[in-house]
């Protein structure tokens, strides 16, 4: 099957084996001086161990995989003790993996093995949205529409200028193709950056738009983003895209992000680019 799954660059990889104990599945050995991943059936693709990689040797990619087994990870961690059993509880609670989490727990009670106390809070499963909606297993990332405030008349003297944000979640790593405030849209697809560094991004950029934001510098799983992104296009009607980027060369990533996935798609949607400089001025075309 296809699905998710870390990979580590040799080449950048030293060997230091500090993503092996932030994988309590483990998926992951130090094996003749490189980080190895030992087993598909041990890793989840939900990339723990991929924030505390110095190097940034190790990345999520979508290949052909054995399918993960919760029931043989938790025979390989139950194994390990008390602190592991809570790591990985949490681990699966933190991203709303509300099936995995079930199978975790079934596991440990067919085995009689206590469940350790954890903070199962930080995302519980089934705590927002509903179970045929995966990505809803966490209140933080379930899809909302935002009702806009009255806007201000012209000329008036208000206090603080209104936000225009139309939705949540904005990352587009948070986002499901799926919800429905990308029916119909305009979508606003930005670098992080750009929100900070112009000083009238609501009023300039944001009204009237769906807002998409990823970083394609630091964030690791640009081909999921494409492959996200395509998903998008293809399931809703989009009137356009407004591209708005740094002008840092890294951040045109974002506009080639954004062609990919026009072509992933086969979609005609009108695009317009905007770059804006790191002094937040919008700079000519």
């Amino acid at each position: 099957m296809k699905r998710s799954i870390i990979t580590i660059d040799e080449e950048l990889c030293t060997g230091c084996g500090q993503c092996v104990p932030d994988c309590p599945e483990g998926a992951l050995q130090v094996i003749e001086g490189k980080a190895r991943l030992v087993s598909d059936l041990f890793c989840d693709g939900l990339g723990a161990c991929i924030g505390t990689c110095p190097e940034g040797a190790i990345s999520v990619i979508e290949r052909e995989a054995e399918p993960y087994d919760e029931w043989i990870v938790m025979g390989n961690i139950a194994r390990q003790g008390e602190a592991v059993i809570r790591a990985h509880l949490e681990h699966l609670a933190h991203h709303g993996e509300a099936e995995l989490y079930s199978q975790a727990l079934a596991y440990l009670e067919e085995n009689r093995i206590a469940v350790p106390d954890h903070d199962a809070a930080l995302c519980a499963p089934g705590s927002a949205g509903t179970s045929d909606r995966p990505f809803a297993g966490c209140p933080g990332v379930a899809p909302r529409v935002i009702e806009m405030a009255p806007s201000t008349p012209p000329g008036s003297s208000a206090g603080a200028t209104p936000s225009e944000l139309r939705q949540w979640p904005i990352q587009l790593g948070l986002q499901h193709p799926d919800a429905a405030y990308f029916e119909n849209a305009d979508l606003l697809i930005t670098g992080d950056c750009v929100p900070f560094a112009h000083p009238d991004f609501h009023r300039e950029f944001l009204e009237g738009r769906i807002l998409i934001m990823f970083c394609p510098k630091l964030d690791a799983e640009i081909e999921e983003y494409v492959e996200k992104l395509a998903g998008i296009l293809s399931r809703h009607r989009i009137n356009s895209i407004t591209v708005v980027h740094m002008e840092v060369p890294c951040c045109s990533g974002t506009r080639y992000i954004v062609d990919r996935a026009l072509e992933h798609s086969g979609s005609g949607v009108p695009v317009t680019e905007h770059t804006v400089s790191i002094r937040g001025e919008i700079l000519p075309p």
